[in-house]
């Protein structure tokens, strides 16, 4: 049985005669030529089929072919610099496998809400395909880094009787006789645990947040890692952090540069990312606010607006670290030189795009651990397993979470996060 050929896999077969399998995205004809355009989700040729090197039927085959029709087409492959990827198909067969309707996508300008109601076929495009395959790639290096430097893979659940960061924003459901359950915002307390066994661990899966957002930086559902070390603080965090994102911006850069040539990104402004990046204080983020004359308030979370003049500051994403203790989650340490800022961090990339990764040092101290509990009157019956953590051999540990769908739209260079997942779940949408 022969394997199958693809489009790109082509360049290795000049010459000789091939099958190729898919779908039409363009066609043209001029007289005795018909000019296929064939996609296979690895790339696109240009298939020639010569009326004098075909018979009548394989020539009629060819011109019944609609937009997105699938088919199968045979033919010799020839290199030709001009053409889509350097290489041309010479026609001697054309199969139909399913002619397609009237396709809804056209070369016409279509409204964004139009094309989320057709997202299964706006997935089709040059720059979803493009923007999908980056996708891939990012997911593929966030794995490799991990693997590489000794971490464990660590599945947390989905269903948690408690929330992570507050009940504000969770999705609530029955869980049988058991009372409330929700879908998790994140799967760091779970890590902990994990760190506490195993050393380094990560975590990679979809969270949930039921924030009535309805900006281009938010979803309901995204996908997270989270990576968590023990005996690591917070300059051991933002070591690893840095080292992370570079890694995954080059890899991206090295290996998907024809995507990022279909979504016309500016990969100049990807070449800067390099360690080291600069590290600020959250006293240091404020200044830069108030000189660029912004009213901000010590003690207040940085907002989207706040975020992109930090970041136009810098050529590549910026360390913001030390936020005040009372914006951020009860699990994180304080710094014992300044109780009032916890040893935290969110790294902001530039263009914009705003808070890509968060993370800190974790509370080992099981006493400030429970009066942080209360003071978020949180359910410490729930969090009991969490302290035991600290009961039974406490370590300083420390650890970040990277969203996925905002690292694709920065790097690929999008406005909106809802291009960066194959089907986006918005507040106002949760279909197709």
């Amino acid at each position: 049985m022969r394997p199958n050929i693809y489009i790109k896999d082509l360049p290795n077969h000049i010459g000789e005669e091939v099958t190729l399998k898919g779908w039409l995205f363009n066609q043209r004809s001029s007289g005795k030529v018909k000019f296929l355009i064939l996609r296979d989700g690895t790339g696109y040729i240009q298939c020639i089929v010569f009326k004098g090197n075909v018979s009548e039927e394989v020539f009629e085959n060819a011109g019944k072919l609609t937009q997105e029709s699938s088919f199968e087409i045979t033919g010799k492959v020839k290199k030709e610099d001009r053409a889509l990827g350097g290489v041309e198909l010479d026609a001697t067969d054309v199969k139909i496998v399913s002619i397609a309707e009237e396709y809804p996508i056209t070369k016409k300008e279509h409204g964004t809400e139009f094309l989320i109601d057709n997202r299964h076929l706006w997935l089709r495009s040059k720059k979803q395909v493009a923007i999908m395959r980056i996708r891939h790639r990012v997911v593929k290096a966030i794995r490799d880094f991990f693997d590489d430097r000794g971490f464990t893979l660590f599945d947390p659940p989905i269903i948690t009787p408690n929330a992570c960061e507050g009940t504000s924003t969770l999705f609530e459901f029955d869980y049988f006789d058991l009372g409330k359950a929700y879908l998790t915002q994140s799967g760091q307390l779970y890590a902990e645990a994990g760190a506490m066994a195993l050393g380094k661990v990560y975590t990679f899966g979809p969270t949930f947040r039921a924030e009535k957002s309805k900006t281009r930086r938010h979803l309901t559902e995204f996908w997270m890692v989270e990576p968590e070390m023990a005996y690591f603080n917070l300059d051991d965090d933002m070591d690893l952090a840095e080292e992370f994102l570079e890694y995954i911006v080059q890899t991206v850069l090295s290996e998907r540069k024809e995507d990022l040539e279909i979504l016309e990104r500016d990969v100049t402004k990807l070449e800067t990312v390099k360690r080291p990046f600069p590290r600020i204080s959250y006293d240091e983020a404020v200044e830069i606010l108030k000189k660029n004359g912004v009213d901000f308030e010590w003690g207040n979370d940085l907002g989207a607006t706040d975020e992109t003049i930090i970041s136009s500051q810098y050529d590549r994403p910026v360390m913001v670290h030390r936020y005040p203790s009372e914006v951020k989650a009860f699990y994180m340490k304080r710094d014992p030189e300044n109780p009032k800022v916890a040893l935290a961090v969110d790294v902001l990339a530039p263009e914009g795009y705003g808070e890509i990764i968060g993370g800190s040092q974790r509370e080992d101290d099981i006493e400030l651990l429970i009066s942080r509990i209360k003071e978020h009157n949180l359910p410490q019956s729930f969090f009991e397993w969490y302290l035991d953590l600290r009961r039974f051999g406490s370590v300083p540990h420390s650890g970040f979470g990277l969203g996925l769908e905002r690292t694709v739209s920065w790097i690929c260079g999008i406005d909106h996060l809802r291009e960066a997942i194959p089907f986006p779940r918005m507040i106002y949408r949760n279909t197709p």
